[in-house]
């Protein structure tokens, strides 16, 4: 575990080093939202998704220089979905990663605002030729991304499950509709991390949904391991308040089956997930550590 602790630390130093060429301020009053996207994208984070999209990249040769414009697209994109998971219309959370939501930094408004920008932003950096030369290439990670964000089968959809669940008492088939929006709100991304590494290093056949089955397996595993933190975790570490989850009677894994089985379904998935990255032997050593590192984590 520590060894997959310091390669996304390395990882994260040396992302983070980077991410300020992205924000030049304009001169004018508008240059509050570009403010506002900096402070959201720059307050802390684990860097999962870059991290996942760097290490598929790397299984196929690629390095991670040339891997890093798309993994900062995903992040810009992940932002904008957490400033607007704050809003109050949504989640009314007043701390991310222990510092103030955007919202409560800015306003309400500009947080708005700031998450369009990051959305429209993710495009436009991922569909510049720096991130690759071939179009054929910009092109399929574009719309990965953009199914990937949607309201179809992606991450928006999700939301939308999650807050028609709340409503639900005693929905039928609980695990069902639970494990949807678990795989579109919270695993779509990572599943896109993993893609778009395959699709980086021009990947076929088997490797390609190999990472495609390990993604969706570390997705639900990830939401669940959120939802157990939010029942026992220590909110300094977590940077959020906690027990939100019932107090919204939401329906989550550890609702339905109690904490010991969630965290044994969680585990199940984890072994899932390092068994279909054999087929990359132990090119896939990280990918393996980093699902472990999934459950085990304390925020």
């Amino acid at each position: 575990m520590t060894d997959i602790k310091e390669k996304l630390s390395t990882f994260t130093q040396d992302f983070n080093s980077q991410l300020g060429e992205f924000f030049p301020l304009p001169e004018g009053p508008e240059k509050r939202v570009v403010q506002a996207m900096e402070y959201s994208v720059m307050n802390g984070g684990k860097r999962l998704r870059p991290f996942l999209v760097t290490e598929c990249a790397a299984l196929f040769g690629i390095p991670a220089e040339k891997s890093f414009r798309t993994a900062v697209a995903l992040e810009m994109l992940h932002s904008y979905s957490l400033i607007h998971d704050d809003l109050p219309a949504m989640d009314n959370d007043d701390l991310r990663r222990g510092k103030p939501t955007c919202h409560k930094q800015f306003d309400e408004a500009t947080a708005i605002l700031a998450g369009d920008g990051l959305l429209t932003y993710a495009f436009e950096i991922i569909s510049d030729e720096k991130t690759h030369p071939r179009p054929v290439i910009r092109s399929r990670l574009v719309r990965l991304l953009a199914e990937a964000a949607g309201a179809f089968n992606g991450m928006i959809a999700g939301q939308m499950l999650d807050i028609y669940a709340e409503n639900l008492k005693n929905p039928n088939n609980a695990e069902k509709l639970i494990k949807n929006i678990e795989e579109m709100k919270t695993g779509r991304l990572l599943r896109y991390a993993c893609e778009a590494g395959a699709v980086l290093g021009n990947a076929q056949g088997e490797k390609y949904q190999a990472l495609i089955d390990y993604s969706r397996r570390i997705g639900i595993a990830f939401q669940i391991a959120d939802d157990i933190l939010d029942v026992e975790g220590d909110q300094n570490l977590v940077g959020k308040k906690l027990n939100k989850d019932a107090e919204q009677g939401k329906i989550t894994f550890v609702s339905i089956y109690g904490l010991p089985k969630a965290k044994q379904i969680a585990k199940d998935f984890i072994t899932e997930a390092e068994q279909v990255l054999n087929i990359f032997g132990n090119k896939a050593k990280t990918l393996k550590e980093l699902a472990r590192f999934i459950i085990e984590r304390k925020s």
